[in-house]
């Protein structure tokens, strides 16, 4: 499958909105008691014969590069690790010295993903969902596979020189 990855336009706006909608259930995100409005963040877009198939947005600040959401609507094809592959890319030109990013503990698919491409597991932010949904109370109390979500786990991937 050729991909083409390239960075968000004022003309992806409405698709973005629409996926987060779909997928996070709000542009909404928590991240470590920190909102943030997915849809107005950097984002990579992923295409196959020009329709967006991968969203993944972020946020640099303080020489790291936080992942803020990512979607790959096209499982198991290289979307994920096109997104990934990319923004490190953005990381390393912005002088980055880490990726990092937020999941939590029910989301089992995202920290096999992130585990096979080198991050790590750096914390679990036990209980931390209980404050992220005085921010966002469209958190769902169960998640995938009938997990309890209420643990906040932070990942990290080390940026050396290459």
């Amino acid at each position: 499958m050729a991909f083409e990855v390239r960075d968000s336009t004022k003309d992806d706006r409405d698709w973005i909105t629409n996926l987060l909608l779909d997928n996070w259930v709000s542009n909404i995100i928590v991240t470590r008691g920190i909102t943030y409005e997915a849809d107005k963040l950097p984002a990579i877009i992923v295409e196959v014969d020009s329709l967006r198939v991968g969203l993944l947005t972020y946020k640099i600040k303080n020489g790291e590069l936080e992942i803020i959401t990512m979607n790959a609507l096209e499982k198991h094809q290289g979307v994920g690790t096109a997104l990934l592959n990319e923004v490190e890319k953005i990381a390393r030109q912005n002088g980055c010295e880490r990726i990092w990013l937020i999941t939590t503990n029910d989301n089992i698919d995202a920290l096999r993903f992130y585990q096979r491409r080198g991050f790590e597991m750096v914390a679990v932010h036990r209980y931390a969902i209980e404050e992220s949904r005085k921010l966002k109370p469209q958190l769902p109390f169960v998640g995938k596979h009938g997990i309890p979500i209420r643990d906040e786990i932070e990942m990290e991937l080390i940026l050396n020189e290459k």
